[in-house]
């Protein structure tokens, strides 16, 4: 069973994000998808970071364990607000800390905003800075507009029918994508 990191990148009060990122981690975990690791960077607390990782000369005991959970995933699932066409400080943060642990890692994101397009203006700068930096993006995207109406506190969707549906073709990419590099490199 592949392994499968989801990244809840908003460290905001009252942020809605995490309740995908729930979501995601439901899904999988009820259907077998995969093994599940959440990375909730509200939990994590971290400073701005000055250098990548590799070149700390005392990483925290939390900047080693985020980097772990990335290596030993098989693939992540970011989920990420927009706020004004960006993604939060905290995600680039984390993106930026890391450098080797993205390389050739396939990566699905999913998008969020209260608004009506989902997110849809911060998918080309978050893809741009992943793909510089050597990430498999997979070209399924998992929009959410309209969160506070779309999914509750614990992660359950108002419409379950609908959002299972587009969630598993997101999921299935993102599962192909696992499978086919495992497949280069076996």
């Amino acid at each position: 069973m592949p392994k499968i990191a989801i990244i809840s990148a908003s460290v905001r009060k009252g942020r809605k994000s995490h309740n995908i990122a729930l979501y995601f981690q439901n899904y999988l975990t009820q259907k077998q998808l995969a093994e599940v690791a959440m990375i909730d960077l509200d939990a994590y607390n971290f400073p701005i970071f000055e250098e990548r990782l590799r070149l700390m000369e005392n990483p925290t005991e939390d900047m080693l364990t985020l980097a772990a959970e990335i290596t030993n995933a098989d693939g992540v699932i970011i989920v990420t607000p927009e706020y004004n066409g960006g993604y939060p400080a905290s995600l680039k943060n984390v993106i930026d800390l890391l450098y080797s642990e993205w390389k050739r890692k396939p990566i699905a994101i999913a998008t969020v905003s209260a608004g009506a397009f989902g997110g849809s203006q911060v998918i080309t700068s978050l893809q741009f800075s992943l793909w510089k930096i050597g990430a498999l993006m997979v070209p399924a995207m998992f929009p959410v507009p309209m969160v506070e109406k779309a999914f509750d506190d614990n992660g359950k969707p108002s419409d379950p029918e609908a959002t299972d549906k587009k969630a598993t073709v997101f999921v299935n990419e993102l599962l192909y994508w696992i499978a086919a590099k495992a497949g280069m490199e076996g």
